[in-house]
């Protein structure tokens, strides 16, 4: 079959809606739809477990933990399987984990009131999110012009976040009241089921049919995950990269556990305007990460991490703690100092496009590698909290947050700048290795 020029040279540039390549358009709203129907439940199933089906709280615990470990390998085994079975499979594996194991749940663990089964069910449900999104992140890291990768990714996550949490928990708090929070999870499944069948039956870019490293560059399936942990040492870019995507979300999580317990119980914030503050953190965080992105496409993908994202979001947690214990219960204020947080968060976005060029040859292993950082912040937020708020207070923990953004632009600074795309009109002659078609992405795990 005849290549187009666009798929021959991947830097060429290609038709795009607002920076979203028109060839991959259908995958955004198939994530948003998936992102809504997993976001469904982020505000009421661990008080749905706990209130409704008398589940113990240090049970629920083990519930969401045993879910968080899944998501963690979820995420990083999304890149490594991209390299095999390609993006298009590694979403719809994803979808069917999701779909079967959650059917599962509803229809027999939880009219049984099965704690075993439940654990069973929504735990290997865990693998389901991570491998559809990151598998079409991996797909946007293929399939969209280099020159337009930060502002590709950035719509990434705009629709990411916009599912989920943002209209996710808009629509349970619509429906709850009136069908109630068991046929509102049945609704959460019909989203996720639109979501795959957009990306089945729409997406139609071709990049992300087959498995993206191809003939030599295929190795057996062990020594791909192999290689997704060795591309970190033997690339050690590569691994600071990854302590940076770790650190991106650490404060997130962890703000997120403790912030409240501090504004609430010694400030005198109510719950609800805790609730008010996380919308605010989250809204500022969606108006900046398609700018971020294509801020990083135009000025420096390096200097946009480091100063926006490393810097502000450390001065942000820092803030978050002295703005209330300085002025008391000031919403305005505080709610500037969470907004602040949120835009460094969204400085982070140019950071795939960033390690990947360390090692061009291998963006699926280095992916894997950005998603492991991405799903392990989820555990280590709140694990310095629960370890260090006991000796050093919330101030002191939040001091620890800031101290790992500022590590995170020394860093990113350390990183090297990838080669500014050529100009439209300026053909020059490649060397063979970046003629290659942009599925050729991982070397062998062995080629060090």
């Amino acid at each position: 079959m005849l290549r187009t020029p666009q798929q021959c040279d991947p830097s060429l540039p290609r038709p795009a809606v607002l920076g979203i390549p028109r060839a991959l358009i259908w995958g955004y709203i198939g994530v948003l739809l998936f992102m809504i129907g997993d976001g469904v439940e982020t505000s009421y199933l661990p008080t749905y477990f706990k209130t409704d089906l008398g589940f113990a709280e240090a049970s629920v615990g083990i519930i969401f933990t045993v879910y968080g470990v899944t998501a963690a390998v979820g995420a990083f085994l999304a890149g490594g399987l991209c390299d095999l079975w390609g993006p298009r499979r590694v979403m719809m594996a994803g979808a069917i984990c999701w779909a079967v194991c959650h059917a599962l749940m509803l229809a027999v663990a939880v009219p049984a009131h099965s704690y075993w089964l439940i654990l069973f069910s929504y735990g290997l449900r865990g693998f389901g999110y991570p491998l559809f999104a990151y598998g079409f992140m991996v797909w946007i890291m293929a399939g969209a012009p280099e020159r337009q990768l930060g502002k590709a990714l950035g719509w990434f996550w705009f629709c990411f976040t916009m599912g989920y949490p943002v209209i996710g928990s808009v629509l349970v708090s619509l429906l709850k009241p009136t069908i109630g929070f068991y046929r509102t999870l049945w609704v959460s499944l019909a989203m996720i089921i639109a979501g795959a069948l957009v990306v089945l039956f729409l997406l139609r870019e071709r990049q992300g049919f087959q498995g993206l490293s191809r003939g030599s560059e295929r190795v057996s399936l062990p020594r791909t995950f192999l290689g997704c942990f060795t591309v970190m040492f033997a690339r050690p870019r590569v691994g600071m990269g990854a302590v940076v995507r770790l650190i991106n979300t650490t404060s997130q999580f962890g703000v997120w556990v403790f912030i409240p317990l501090f504004l609430v119980d010694q400030v005198g914030f109510s719950a609800q305007e805790w609730a008010s503050l996380l919308i605010v953190m989250m809204v500022s965080n969606l108006a900046c990460v398609v700018l971020f992105g294509a801020l990083g496409d135009r000025w420096s993908r390096r200097k946009t991490v480091a100063w926006l994202g490393g810097v502000v979001s450390a001065l942000a947690c820092l803030a978050l703690y002295y703005v209330p214990a300085i002025t008391g219960h000031d919403f305005l204020l505080v709610a500037i100092a969470a907004g602040a947080l949120g835009v460094g968060m969204a400085g982070y976005v140019p950071l795939p496009p960033l390690m990947t060029s360390q090692a061009p040859e291998r963006k699926g292993q280095i992916m894997s590698a950005y998603t492991l950082g991405a799903g392990a912040s989820m555990a280590f937020g709140p694990l310095i909290g629960t370890v260090f708020i006991g000796v050093i207070g919330i101030g002191g923990v939040m001091w620890i947050y800031a101290a790992l953004h500022l590590l995170s632009t020394v860093l990113v600074l350390c990183l090297k700048t990838p080669a500014p795309p050529s100009e439209p009109g300026a053909r020059t002659v490649a060397p063979q290795t970046e003629r290659q078609a942009v599925a050729a992405l991982t070397a062998p795990s062995g080629e060090f």
